[in-house]
């Protein structure tokens, strides 16, 4: 299947994909929870060329991701802030982020580690059934099909 027809697929991972699969969109993201707001931010944090960063970022806010606000007027100037839908992507990153720390082979331990605010602590995010509390486990689950399945 060819990138720009997982836009089209009837499969929610094709169609996120098909949104956020380009090398760079992951780690933009990740400076927009890391704080940066200004292209300037973006562009130092990540040493992407100026072209590729406003492509990335124009195509993050034309699905809802960011949003773009001015900041400035003379001249005019923009800020890049994550929208509900952006910020619904932080498990997502999360979840990469352990994956990284786990197989990533970083000299020292974790690069970036994880402070939960209200408590102060180091935090250790977990994926858990919402019915009953357990921690989720790959080889626990099974798919089947939804509402929106299409049969072939």
């Amino acid at each position: 299947m060819r990138h720009d027809s997982l836009a089209e697929a009837n499969c929610s991972i094709a169609r996120a994909w098909s949104v956020l699969g380009e090398r760079w969109t992951m780690v933009i993201l990740r400076q927009a929870f890391l704080g940066a707001r200004r292209f300037e931010d973006y562009q130092s944090g990540l040493g992407i060329a100026r072209n590729m960063l406003a492509d990335r970022l124009r195509t993050l806010v034309e699905h809802g991701i960011l949003e773009r606000r001015a900041y400035q007027e003379h001249p005019p100037r923009y800020e890049y802030r994550l929208t509900p839908k952006g910020l619904d992507l932080y498990p997502l990153l999360v979840s990469l982020m352990q994956w990284g720390d786990r197989y990533g082979e970083h000299e020292g331990g974790p690069p970036v580690e994880l402070v939960h605010r209200p408590c102060g602590h180091l935090a250790d995010p977990r994926f858990t059934c919402a019915r009953c509390g357990g921690e989720i486990h790959a080889r626990e689950m099974r798919a089947q099909p939804g509402p929106g399945a299409r049969v072939a």
